[in-house]
């Protein structure tokens, strides 16, 4: 029995109307007429017989009837994407690559967010050392978030917002003598000594060429892997750092630190987040994706993305 001939027995059960269910199914009565007899052919039982001007239900076609419901409802729960899923009862773990700093403002409000739907969901933030690579392809990350980048061709991304860098100093640092509005300049910037985040050590990178192009250079003293560790080198030293405008805005006031706009034509960095197509229809998965999107768009306060 095909899904169109259980869809008309669950009309014709529902309405008890030949007319009505053909209405229903949007087709004719004559249609619908043909359907039943065609239908208690199959079943073996009238289903449906006169009473007056009425049709009435047999004893078969009451058994039927929730018996029917149940069937094609169950048919779309399976044929129709994400029917019938419900995060509450969700018990896995999702793994995010991503750099420190962005997990760092991230974790705790995308922790929120998903124990207030899901409480038996996990999230595991891996450092950056599998990008550029088939981590993705491989189901070893779920998802990937921050400046993509040499991605495999087939894997799916989503543009999530655009964040400018910004200069991180300490607040009594020489850069901001006698500059009530922090605006520092592209010769003092280039003058003062600077930290690397760099988990391959380098040194060069778009401020470099930025400064060359003004006839500019500056020291990159100190090469540190990770932007915490630049944070609280710069709270502790004349050394200049880097972060995200807006980003950690607590954070850089409880280590004394004060952040300035780069006096540089610098392009703000994208920030999106790819995946594996093997999980874009899942469920469970755009949930997620969804809710990572919506932690990264409240933190930088950006109201809608891409």
């Amino acid at each position: 029995m095909d899904l169109n001939l259980l869809r008309a027995l669950d009309a014709l059960l529902q309405e008890n109307s030949v007319t009505r269910a053909a209405e229903r199914l949007g087709t004719s009565p004559a249609a619908a007429s043909r359907t039943l007899a065609r239908l208690r052919r199959a079943v073996g039982d009238p289903l449906l017989v006169r009473a007056g001007q009425e049709l009435v239900p047999t004893p078969r076609a009451l058994e039927l009837r929730e018996e029917v419901g149940a069937l094609l409802r169950a048919c779309d729960n399976v044929l129709r994407p994400g029917a019938g899923f419900d995060p509450v009862h969700l018990d896995r773990t999702f793994t995010v690559q991503a750099s420190e700093l962005l997990l760092v403002g991230l974790a705790g409000t995308l922790t929120d967010r998903i124990r207030a739907e899901a409480p038996h969901v996990d999230v595991v933030f891996l450092p950056e050392a599998l990008e550029d690579g088939p981590a993705l392809r491989q189901g070893r990350v779920d998802v990937e978030l921050g400046v993509l980048g040499n991605l495999d061709p087939e894997i799916r991304t989503r543009p999530l917002t655009r964040v400018p860098l910004v200069g991180v100093a300490r607040a009594g640092h020489p850069l901001f003598s006698g500059r009530k509005d922090g605006r520092v300049d592209a010769r003092h910037f280039a003058a003062a000594d600077h930290i690397g985040v760099s988990r391959q050590g380098r040194r060069l990178g778009p401020i470099d060429r930025a400064l060359a192009g003004k006839g500019l250079r500056r020291r990159v003293a100190v090469v540190v892997p990770s932007h915490t560790s630049a944070m609280l080198l710069a709270r502790d030293t004349d050394l200049v750092a880097l972060s995200l405008a807006g980003w950690l805005p607590d954070t850089i006031t409880a280590l004394g630190l004060r952040t300035f706009p780069i006096p540089l034509d610098l392009a703000p960095l994208d920030l999106g987040m790819a995946w594996h197509p093997r999980n874009s229809a899942a469920p469970d998965h755009r949930w997620f994706r969804d809710h990572l999107a919506a932690a990264v768009l409240a933190r930088s306060g950006t109201a809608g993305g891409a």
